[in-house]
């Protein structure tokens, strides 16, 4: 059950881009450009609904990874 650690296949290519999806999961994690902006939506700051969204999306590129990528840089 779930992927052999020791037998993934992926491209360059497709590792660059794991490259490039993390660093732009982590590199928006923290809304700078939502520093001392008073929005607030349904009754909380923007910046709670940022990362409720941030979530969300940070969990779909993980769930993706999982599914295809897992042991790149992931030790068993």
């Amino acid at each position: 059950m779930g992927v052999d650690a020791t037998n993934v296949d992926v491209s360059t290519a497709e590792k660059l881009l794991w490259v490039l999806a993390v660093a732009v999961v982590v590199a928006l994690a923290v809304p700078w450009f939502l520093w001392r902006d008073a929005t607030v939506i349904a009754g909380l700051p923007a910046w709670i609904w940022w990362h409720i969204a941030w979530m969300g999306v940070a969990s779909l590129v993980f769930y993706g990874f999982s599914r295809r990528a897992w042991g790149l840089g992931v030790e068993l």
